[in-house]
């Protein structure tokens, strides 16, 4: 498997950075937006649950 190098390390510093932590805050609420779609809101405190775990994840 090649060796990636410090693809993993800029990635990681653009989530952190402030333009990284909105691209990903969005892309976690539409994420939610879709799931909460998909299951007709049945399970919204599920998924509020795993998208601000998620967050925590990925973000600052």
């Amino acid at each position: 498997m090649a060796d990636l190098g410090g693809l993993g390390d800029k990635a990681k510093d653009f989530a952190n950075s402030d333009k990284g932590e909105k691209a990903t805050d969005s892309g976690i609420d539409k994420a939610e937006d879709a799931a909460s779609n998909a299951s007709g809101g049945k399970f919204d405190e599920k998924i509020e649950g795993a998208g601000d775990a998620a967050d925590r994840k990925v973000g600052d």
